[in-house]
């Protein structure tokens, strides 16, 4: 069985005194493949600020582990909203990804060469070699994804955490970053955060559904019925290929 990476418990969090979760509790392992999934304003995003760090919680507790011992911090790698990342920024491939290292940069010292060809190693496996010099406003939607995926590896992180990245324009390349990212989950924990429900069954080994509070699931065996309770709206999964799709049947909100 894998050791823990993080374990939450009993976290809250509030935006302007507006309670947004309360009550989760959830472990993610070493290896594991998580999926997190909900309706829209639910928490997701809330719940992944803070796992980060980014965001204080109101109440509960964030534990981090390595090789079984509580620790302060773990390695993490993040992959962040598509409509978050300012194109016009003018900075190149090879700085995107060089920038997942500066952490693990002394303060007035340069980067190593070990750590510039670690850059060119991830460069390669994201399938960007002759793009390193490449603005990242010359980039197509899944090429950019593919450079902010490998700042997120780059430091070889214990967890990293993916936040809709099926949102990318770039759909050519959405078949190849499942492929890649079942690579990835032999070497890291991966946290995958998804409106798309029939794309996190197909590739995850298990969900969480967070909508306020937190269902977890150790598996993908989840049912229609169970969805449809907790998005609120009748849903069919069909599968096409290596995608699956949801689709919603006719159905109606009170107003």
């Amino acid at each position: 069985m894998n050791q823990p990476l993080i374990r939450l418990t009993e976290i809250a969090a509030a935006y302007d005194q507006k309670k947004v979760l309360e009550h989760i509790n959830l472990e993610i392992a070493e290896k594991d493949f998580l999926g997190v999934i909900g309706p829209n304003g639910g928490g997701k995003t809330t719940l992944m600020k803070i796992i980060l760090g980014l965001l204080k919680p109101t109440a509960g507790k964030i534990q981090f582990f390595h090789q079984g011992k509580e620790v302060n911090e773990i390695t993490m790698g993040y992959l962040p909203q598509y409509n978050t990342i300012d194109k016009k920024f003018p900075i190149s491939v090879y700085e995107v990804v060089l920038s997942g290292l500066n952490k693990q940069k002394s303060l007035f010292r340069s980067f190593s060469k070990a750590q510039h060809d670690k850059v060119r190693e991830t460069i390669a496996r994201m399938g960007l070699e002759g793009l390193e010099q490449r603005a990242i406003g010359q980039l197509s939607g899944g090429q950019l994804q593919r450079a902010l995926l490998g700042r997120a590896l780059v430091s070889n992180p214990e967890v990293v955490i993916l936040d809709e990245p099926n949102t990318y324009i770039d759909k050519r390349f959405e078949a190849r970053l499942y492929a890649l990212l079942e690579e990835i989950n032999k070497e890291c924990a991966i946290v995958l955060v998804s409106h798309d429900i029939g794309t996190i069954l197909q590739n995850v080994k298990s969900i969480a559904c967070v909508n306020g509070t937190l269902d977890y699931h150790p598996d993908t065996e989840v049912s229609a019925e169970w969805l449809e309770a907790h998005f609120e709206c009748p849903i069919e999964l069909l599968g096409h290929g290596n995608l699956p799709h949801r689709i919603l049947k006719c159905h109606h909100h009170e107003e």
